[in-house]
């Protein structure tokens, strides 16, 4: 997406909404995105807003370029009667409310190509849930992907590109982007941390998704640091990377770095009937740094996204940032 639009969506995910800042608080030093904390009785009766994540994942910040898995934004909601650190030991007590806009194109915005990817807008709502039993970390979430000109993504991109005077999605191209579709989705995960040492993490996981896409994976997340020890952590569907949703950290600095493989069997982004191959494995790779001050704390990652069809001629590169200010 354009490099001049991207600049005023990282500034969208600098402050957050006046309800998710009057909803949280700084407590011992450390920022905690929860309500209700010290109420008389430890299980609250009523569900309430324990935390806010956003993420912000564009190209440009990555290898600079414009094309295929171009853009998203991604914004997530925990709901619960209480966070003490980790998910509690029954589905559907921690709910997530999930939302994400995303913008796929061909590398070549103007002219038609055929042999490369149809232009594609997604809007995706979803409710996902958090457990953990035994050492294991659950999750399963269902989803719905709103697909194409409905969403009018085409036209809020087209109108910033000439509104910022860059390239335009032309109308050829636009005539074949993927049409109106909604794809309900079914996602879920299994992973379990181990504390090496003090600072170090070490989390595999396997992941199933079926509905827009079709897929397995597994992978593994390495974190350098506290951050994220006692916090939620969701992932990003583009990336795989884990965004923090609620927040219990003292400032500091922490690493991560992480990747998984995927078997695709079947995407609606890149229907058979109009001849595209799915490559045989999908793959992802990612680093990034998490800081936590006192009142503000930041998080910038990479990935590299492998080929998804047999046409695309090479890998991609994106960025991911997350600015948050509390006053």
């Amino acid at each position: 997406m354009l490099r001049y639009v991207l600049t005023a969506l990282i500034a969208t995910s600098l402050i957050d909404a006046p309800a998710a800042l009057a909803q949280t608080f700084a407590s011992g030093g450390r920022t905690v995105d929860t309500v209700n904390q010290d109420a008389p009785s430890p299980f609250p009766s009523k569900r309430h807003s324990l935390g806010y994540g956003r993420l912000v994942t564009n190209d440009v910040i990555g290898d600079g370029k414009d094309r295929w898995r171009t853009g998203s934004v991604t914004m997530s909601r925990a709901w619960g009667y209480e966070w003490t650190g980790t998910a509690p030991s029954r589905l559907g007590e921690l709910l997530e409310t999930r939302a994400q806009g995303q913008v796929i194109a061909p590398a070549n915005l103007g002219k038609v190509d055929l042999t490369d990817r149809p232009y594609a807008g997604v809007l995706t709502l979803g409710l996902h849930t958090y457990a953990s039993n035994y050492g294991y970390d659950y999750s399963l979430g269902l989803d719905v992907a709103i697909i194409g000109p409905q969403t009018r993504l085409d036209q809020l991109q087209k109108g910033l590109h000439k509104l910022f005077g860059a390239p335009t999605t032309s109308d050829a191209v636009l005539a074949l982007q993927i049409p109106n579709t909604f794809r309900p989705t079914f996602v879920g995960e299994i992973g379990r941390r181990f504390e090496i040492g003090p600072t170090l993490d070490i989390r595999p996981f396997a992941e199933v998704r079926a509905g827009d896409e079709t897929l397995a994976r597994v992978g593994a997340d390495i974190s350098f640091g506290t951050i994220g020890r006692r916090e939620l952590l969701s992932r990003e569907s583009i990336t795989g990377q884990r965004y923090r949703v609620i927040y219990d950290s003292a400032p500091s600095i922490s690493f991560v770095v992480g990747g998984d493989m995927a078997y695709v069997s079947d995407s609606v982004y890149l229907p058979e009937d109009r001849g595209y191959q799915l490559t045989d494995r999908r793959d992802r790779l990612r680093a990034g740094v998490h800081w936590q001050g006192e009142n503000a704390s930041a998080f910038y990652g990479v990935t590299y996204l492998s080929e998804e069809f047999t046409a695309q001629s090479a890998g991609q590169v994106v960025g991911s940032v997350r600015v948050k200010l509390r006053f």
